[in-house]
């Protein structure tokens, strides 16, 4: 997610003067991340809903819906006040309280996972009672004419019509998605990665990305692959470690990576359109990656020092953590009746 909004975001407005067609190389790349990124991380996300949604009303909305919605309130506002002062970053945010009342209500931001979330988890409880097939058949339909150009998205609103069948799956299908990433081979790597690259080669060789069903096919042909690869990384100790350590902290990744980001383009910007052809074509091909390492390792040390001094908060709401402990007594209690 950082790598592709670095390069879309920072990377590709740089003026380039170079021979060679690096940057135009790295800008198919993050074409070809957008329907595996957010289908991966929702369907992924709808995984770990299950147990969630299966729990009460005010459960669910006091460590769920609640927490999701608080975060995404608040660091909306951070990055409202933060993005004022980069007015020329390719990002939406609000310029008048207007703006803000429809970022914070129906036209979400980029912060928009956490409001997809918060409302996706209240939609799974909310139609529990109704037959599955007919609920994924219906997040299905929205998927498609979302994809098709049929309604309306300003704002991030598109990829929240959109995911919210990957989520469906997840929490419907957990059982066939753990199975289908505990069974994961090397052949069936290669063999999902062919698929999704020729998927999206004959996306892009016909222009079909707004054909009805067309994205749809694809991003499941992504979340194929993507969950195929995690569960091989993961099985490499040392990456896997990694992985798993960088999972836990997603949060403060996603939520400080973007204002970082606006403020680094400001200042980065410039300078490295103002490099000679020799000092471009040196930093074209790794300037991506080594600028994801930075933002992502800068965030992370922002988290550390809100952290410090105590301004949890940021992350999670306030209590939320007595709750849990008190939550988890109470499940601990019940199964020694």
């Amino acid at each position: 997610m950082v790598l592709w909004h670095v390069v879309v975001k920072h990377y590709l407005q740089i003026s380039w003067h170079i021979g060679v067609p690096v940057p135009s190389a790295w800008g198919t790349l993050g074409e070809q991340l957008l329907p595996l990124r957010m289908p991966v991380f929702f369907t992924i996300s709808g995984v770990f809903a299950a147990n969630a949604v299966k729990r009460p009303w005010r459960v669910l909305g006091r460590s769920r819906i609640a927490e999701f919605s608080y975060l995404y309130a608040v660091w909306l506002l951070i990055h409202t006040a933060i993005l004022a002062a980069v007015p020329d970053f390719r990002t939406d945010h609000a310029d008048s309280v207007l703006d803000l009342v429809e970022q914070l209500t129906i036209t979400p931001s980029n912060l928009w996972y956490l409001y997809a979330l918060a409302l996706y988890f209240a939609f799974a409880k909310a139609v529990r009672q109704v037959p599955r097939p007919v609920i994924l058949a219906a997040a299905a339909v929205l998927s498609v004419i979302t994809a098709a150009g049929v309604l309306a998205t300003p704002g991030d609103r598109g990829g929240f019509y959109q995911n919210l069948v990957f989520f469906l799956g997840g929490l419907y299908l957990k059982p066939y998605v753990e199975r289908w990433a505990a069974t994961a081979t090397n052949r069936r790597l290669i063999l999902t990665f062919v698929v999704y690259a020729a998927a999206l080669t004959a996306m892009a060789a016909a222009g079909a990305q707004r054909w009805a069903g067309v994205w749809l096919v694809v991003s499941v042909t992504a979340v194929a692959f993507g969950i195929t690869a995690a569960a091989r990384l993961s099985r490499w100790r040392a990456v896997g470690d990694a992985l798993a350590a960088l999972g836990r902290r997603t949060l403060p990744i996603y939520v400080i990576h973007m204002p970082l980001l606006a403020l680094l383009h400001r200042f980065l910007v410039g300078p490295m359109s103002g490099l000679g052809g020799d000092g471009q074509a040196f930093m074209a091909a790794g300037y991506p990656i080594v600028l994801t390492a930075v933002v992502m390792s800068l965030s992370l040390a922002i988290h550390h020092g809100l952290v410090a001094i105590h301004a949890t908060w940021l992350f999670e709401p306030p209590g939320a953590r007595r709750r849990q402990a008190a939550l988890t007594a109470g499940s601990e209690n019940g199964s020694h009746c």
